[in-house]
């Protein structure tokens, strides 16, 4: 008789490796590597959203997303990575190159994405370019903003002005990384108090009069291209592995704040989906109940 194999789970405590990876692009990535041992053949790549970083998935990992070899980097421009040069900008596809080789360098024999917001597009993308690169893909209300449009005159003035603005403005400092923890509590006031200092402390760095964060103000931006929802759409519908949409079901950003009625839509375009929505979480569902998600990602990836 067959024995039922449920998600696989962590035997030992794992403490993550923090490395940095030098990329064909010209980049240096920070990424946060879990690695149970050379038996862990299934690379798991998680990708955090906007303004984010790595250290946001370690309360998921640690709760038992499996014996994985799993590795989160911070995407460029953000945490410790490298910030683009001067006359650079942070075009989309500069994102999917990172990834394609970082996934060259660290991916062992069957790879999974997981990515959240601004790293499920990533994550999405990438598999729609590569689909038999990847085995599995979680979007954690990673289907996209909003449709804006492609680039137009008034957009491209706005981009550049918000550029000049950038480039001009001194960067002001926080007091300290308890006032950075009150900012992170004040844009999601779900996320605790001891996880917003845990994250301030890993999200910012020192300069004169107080800490900044490490993330590239050109973030703040608007990018040249609006989201156009049938180039996503062409991307999701060469999607051939199992995918997992995830929502929070307190969340104002389901489907880039369209409801549930356009994440439905949107999820139809792959050709192998089921959708979860996840109880008492936000948009930040892995600050607001990383065991529940942790739970959902490890059965889906096993």
């Amino acid at each position: 008789m067959a024995t039922r194999r449920g998600p696989p789970r962590y035997t030992a405590r794992v403490t993550p490796r923090s490395n940095r990876i030098r990329l064909d692009t010209g980049l240096d990535y920070h990424v946060l590597e879990w690695d149970p041992g050379p038996a862990a053949r299934h690379t798991v790549l998680l990708l955090h959203g906007f303004l984010d970083s790595s250290w946001g998935w370690v309360n998921v990992v640690e709760a038992g997303l499996g014996d994985y070899h799993i590795i989160a980097p911070d995407l460029r421009g953000h945490g410790d990575s490298d910030h683009i040069g001067a006359g650079g900008y942070y075009h989309f596809a500069d994102y999917l190159a990172d990834v394609e080789d970082l996934v060259r360098k660290v991916a062992r024999e069957r790879l999974s994405l997981v990515g959240h917001s601004m790293g499920g597009s990533v994550a999405s993308y990438f598999t729609g370019t590569w689909p038999e690169r990847v085995a599995r893909l979680a979007l954690l209300e990673g289907l996209g903003p909003p449709e804006t449009g492609a680039a137009a005159p008034e957009r491209i003035r706005a981009w550049l002005a918000a550029w000049r603005r950038v480039r001009d403005t001194p960067a002001r400092a926080l007091a300290s990384v308890e006032d950075a923890a009150a900012r992170i509590r004040k844009h999601d006031p779900r996320c605790s108090a001891e996880e917003a200092l845990r994250l301030a402390r890993h999200g910012t760095s020192p300069m004169p009069g107080g800490v900044r964060f490490k993330h590239d103000p050109l973030h703040a931006t608007p990018g040249p291209h609006g989201f156009q929802l049938e180039t996503a759409r062409s991307f999701w519908r060469a999607v051939t592995c199992p995918v997992l949409l995830v929502d929070g079901a307190e969340s104002v950003f389901m489907a880039g704040g369209s409801g549930d009625d356009e994440a439905a839509s949107r999820a139809a375009y792959f050709k192998h989906s089921r959708r979860e929505v996840l109880a008492d979480a936000g948009h930040m569902m892995m600050r607001h109940q990383p065991a529940a998600l942790a739970r959902l990602l490890a059965a889906f990836l096993a």
